[in-house]
């Protein structure tokens, strides 16, 4: 097993070795999905958008909670790692076995066959991603972020480069679903070869009823987060169809990329350094609300321009045959800010011990999720389901973060409101220039010209956004973060 010599690395520290990681695979990511949109079709992307959301739930099944609770307990001995990676095994082979076999009615429920071989495939993407669990949570408990981070970045190139090989072979949607293969079994062999966890041929489950307590309620709140998340696609494939949900599928995955790569650089490591002072409530709200400023300030500004920039991020991206999927993507964007804030709001919840609340806060943003998007599929478009989908995000804001302060912090609720009041003011001055780069813009409909466009708008609402910081003395909070890099140099 691998040995804890980062013990006291800082939350800023491991969360820039994350930002390097996670920035590099957003350039390589961007640049590989540029080129497999113009080789595959939407409906390409909508029959893996389709099996996605099952092995995603599927992964939800396996989980159980069981990485986030390896992380939480300081207690647990290599044999009882060894029993837990031993158990993992059992739910992989298990859980692979029934998702081949539920491709079957899968297919007559869509009425399409192409699931069944999907489905076949993806079950060996299902086997390795379980097995990653315990593997994974080990790294990220021993705060080895730049062996994680190199793995990133490996695994994106090697899956990426053999999916754009098979797309330009015909291959179609099976190019996406090796894809998907490869990274997780090369994710799986680079941690296992990392921590060298002993398997057991017999399970002691005396080990895995240690975290029992913490994972059960993380368990029951992912999957409640998971029907949130994915109701959408589950409705819109079944309703509307794989063209369709391809569409909405590409703005909704370009919408999360702010979330993915803004919050995500920061709470993966949140958890493992954080969870080091579960007692002391005072010092993890402290540290915490200078995360949360931070992600708040970048998103307001990523989650306007996305907005105003919206058919020019498409087509520079995808090409004009996505223009589809332009206004699920305007509207999805409205809540990149709540998305980007909030996402970090549940290595909180574990930090401090309480995944009880955690579980309740998926309960009631799951319900008003599920809600919003039934009535968008019953009574519009893929536009209207967009719509419905950014109100619920932004409502989801408000529930997440009343039981966080108030009823998990013990803190005021309306205070930690106030703190966004400069943030509003800054988003207010932001929208107003966006909206008047109609007047700088020139017509165009080749990318050369829809690429100016997209740089004349983020000048000149990344102008006013400056000027936005400095008038409300928000810079501050990267003034602080350039201090702290400096003096570690």
């Amino acid at each position: 097993m691998i040995k804890n010599d980062v013990k006291n690395i800082s939350i800023k520290k491991a969360a820039f070795i994350n930002a390097a990681a996670n920035y590099s695979c957003v350039i390589l990511q961007l640049g590989f999905s540029a080129v497999l949109a113009r080789i595959l079709l939407p409906e390409d992307y909508g029959v893996i958008g389709v099996m996605t959301v099952f092995t995603t739930f599927f992964s939800v099944l396996a989980n159980m909670g069981i990485g986030t609770a390896v992380i939480q307990n300081k207690e647990l001995s290599d044999y009882d790692v060894s029993n837990i990676f031993t158990f993992n095994l059992y739910v992989a082979v298990g859980l692979s076995i029934i998702f081949a076999i539920f491709s079957v009615p899968l297919s007559k429920f869509y009425g399409n066959s192409v699931y069944i071989p999907i489905g076949c495939l993806l079950s060996v993407s299902l086997f390795f991603s379980t097995m990653n669990m315990v593997p994974n949570a080990l790294l990220m408990k021993e705060k080895k972020f730049v062996r994680i981070g190199l793995r990133m970045i490996t695994t994106t190139v090697v899956s990426s480069g053999i999916a754009i090989v098979l797309a330009k072979l015909g291959l179609k949607y099976y190019a996406l679903a090796a894809q998907s293969i490869i990274q997780v079994m090369v994710n799986f062999i680079w941690n296992y070869s990392s921590t060298r966890i002993k398997l057991r041929i017999k399970c002691d489950f005396g080990s895995v009823k240690k975290i029992f307590s913490f994972s059960s309620y993380q368990f029951a709140f992912n999957v409640f987060n998971y029907f949130a998340r994915n109701a959408d696609n589950l409705l819109v494939a079944k309703f509307m169809g794989d063209t369709q949900l391809g569409y909405y599928d590409k703005a909704y995955k370009l919408a999360l990329y702010p979330e993915q790569n803004l919050t995500h650089v920061i709470t993966p490591v949140i958890h493992p350094i954080l969870s080091e002072y579960q007692d002391d409530k005072a010092y993890i709200y402290e540290n915490y609300m200078k995360i949360v400023k931070i992600l708040s300030l970048l998103g307001l500004f990523v989650g306007a321009y996305m907005y105003f920039a919206s058919y020019e991020i498409i087509c520079m991206m995808f090409g004009e045959h996505w223009a589809a999927a332009i206004p699920c993507l305007a509207m999805l964007s409205l809540s990149v800010w709540a998305q980007v804030v909030n996402s970090s709001s549940g290595a909180i919840f574990q930090s401090l011990g309480n995944t009880k609340n955690l579980f309740i806060t998926g309960v009631l943003s799951s319900s008003t999720t599920l809600i919003g998007i039934v009535l968008g599929i019953v009574f519009g478009d893929i536009g209207t389901v967009a719509r419905n989908a950014m109100i619920s995000y932004n409502i989801n804001f408000m529930i997440s973060y009343f039981m966080l302060i108030k009823m998990t912090f013990g803190f005021s609720f309306l205070k930690f409101l106030k703190s966004f009041i400069p943030d509003v003011c800054i988003a207010v001055m932001v929208c107003i220039a966006g909206f008047l780069t109609r007047y700088a813009t020139i017509d165009a409909t080749n990318i050369v010209g829809i690429t100016i466009n997209a740089v004349i708008k983020l000048a000149i609402m990344g102008g006013v956004y400056v000027i936005g910081l400095i008038l409300f003395r928000q810079y501050k909070y990267f003034i602080e973060i350039i201090h702290i890099k400096k003096h570690r140099k």
